[in-house]
C-alpha cells in the first residue's frame, strides 16, 4: 500500500492506494483537509492514519512549493516540510517529496480523453516535449521532456518569474501591482485566484466601470475570487467580465511563453483548480488568440495541441505513480 498527497495552499488531498506491481491500483481511502487548519503536513498524516496499523510500503507528496534536497517551504502556507520527517511519521525508509506540478505531470499519461478539454488539436508530435501550467491558489509550471520512449517531469518555479505586460492597460496594471507588492511582480500575482481579484480590483479602482452594489457585498462577505468569476460567467457585471477577459488573455499569453520555452510540440496542458471552472470562457477563443500571438513563431504555437485537465485528482494520482518510482 502507498500513501500519496496533493498539498496545496487551500486544501490537501491524501489517499491510500493499493499498488499492483508497477501500477497504481484502486483508492482504498481518501480524505480532504483544509491546509490552513493545520500547522504541518505531519499533523494531517497523523490524523489520516489514526490508530490503524497501516503497512505502508511507499509514499509521495506533491506540494505547491519549491522542493530542494527533500525540503520545502510553502509560499502560501506557514509550513516547512521535510521528506525525512514524513518518513518518520509513516515509519518507512523513504518518502518522495516533489513539486505539485511535477506530481500533476506524472498523472497526465493516465488521463483519458474524457478527462481533457481540447482547446487546440494542433499537430501532436509523439516524441515532442510537453508543458504544464496551472493556476489555482498560486501559479505552477512544469516541463515534461521526452527521452528514451518516456515522458519525464521537470519541476519549475516559473510562476514566480516576472509578469510581462503588452497592452497599455496591462502596463498600467503592472504599475498598480508594483505599488501594491513592490518592485518584483510575478505572474502568480496575475494568474491565480488572488490574481483574478487583483485584476478586478485594478479595473474597479480605475473608475471606468461602476461596481454593482450586489457584487461589492458578495466580495465583502464571501469568497472574493469566486464572486468575481461567477458574476463574469453569468454576465452579471461588466466589470467582472472585463476582469475575466484580461485574466484569460494573460493566461493564454503565459501558456504560449511556456510552450515556446519547452518547445512543447507534444502538447501544452492547463491544470489547476481555476481552468475547469471557467472552461466555457476558455473555449471562446480569447485564450488561444493570446497563446498563438507570438509574432514570427505564431505558426509554431498554432501547431501545438492545448488541453485543459478536467480531472481534479490528477496530481494526487500522479503522486501515487511517482511513489512507485521512489519505492523502486
Amino acid at each position: 500500500m502507498i500513501i500519496a498527497g496533493d498539498i496545496g495552499g487551500t486544501k490537501t488531498n491524501v489517499a491510500l492506494f493499493q499498488a499492483n506491481g508497477s501500477e497504481v491500483g484502486p483508492v482504498l481511502r481518501q480524505q480532504k483537509f483544509p491546509s490552513g487548519g493545520y500547522d504541518s503536513l505531519e499533523a494531517i498524516l497523523k490524523e489520516f492514519i489514526g490508530d490503524t496499523e497501516l503497512k505502508i510500503t511507499g509514499a509521495c507528496f506533491g506540494i505547491a512549493a519549491p522542493v530542494i534536497e527533500g525540503h520545502a517551504k510553502t509560499p502560501n502556507l506557514n509550513w516547512t516540510v521535510s521528506a525525512a520527517s514524513l518518513a518518520e511519521v509513516l515509519r518507512i525508509d523513504r518518502v518522495g517529496l516533489i513539486n505539485d506540478l511535477e506530481a500533476t505531470a506524472f498523472g497526465i499519461p493516465a488521463l483519458s480523453s474524457s478527462q481533457l478539454l481540447t482547446l487546440n488539436t494542433g499537430d501532436v508530435k509523439d516524441d515532442g516535449h510537453r508543458a504544464l501550467i496551472a493556476a489555482g491558489t498560486g501559479l505552477g509550471m512544469a516541463g515534461i521532456f521526452y527521452r528514451d520512449g518516456h515522458y519525464h517531469p521537470l519541476a519549475s518555479e516559473g510562476g514566480h518569474s516576472d509578469y510581462a505586460p503588452h497592452e497599455p492597460v496591462e502596463i498600467e496594471f503592472l504599475q498598480y501591482l508594483k505599488e501594491k507588492f513592490g518592485r518584483h511582480v510575478s505572474w502568480e500575482r496575475v494568474l491565480s485566484g488572488p490574481g483574478l481579484f487583483n485584476v478586478y480590483s485594478f479595473l474597479r479602482d480605475r473608475g471606468d466601470i461602476e461596481e454593482p452594489a450586489g457584487l461589492a457585498e458578495q466580495i465583502k462577505s464571501g469568497d472574493k475570487t469566486a464572486a468575481v468569476s461567477a458574476a463574469a460567467l453569468g454576465n452579471k457585471s461588466e466589470l467582472a467580465v472585463k476582469a475575466l477577459d484580461m485574466f484569460v488573455t494573460a493566461y493564454g499569453a503565459m501558456a504560449g511563453n511556456l510552450a515556446l520555452l519547452m518547445m512543447a510540440t507534444g502538447g501544452l496542458y492547463v491544470g489547476g483548480g481555476i481552468a475547469p471552472k471557467i472552461s466555457e470562457k476558455l473555449k471562446d477563443g480569447m485564450f488561444m488568440k493570446a497563446f498563438t500571438d507570438k509574432g514570427r513563431l505564431s505558426s509554431v504555437l498554432t501547431s501545438i495541441p492545448v488541453h485543459v485537465i478536467l480531472e481534479d485528482k490528477t496530481a494526487l494520482f500522479g503522486a501515487a505513480r511517482a511513489a512507485l518510482k521512489v519505492d523502486g
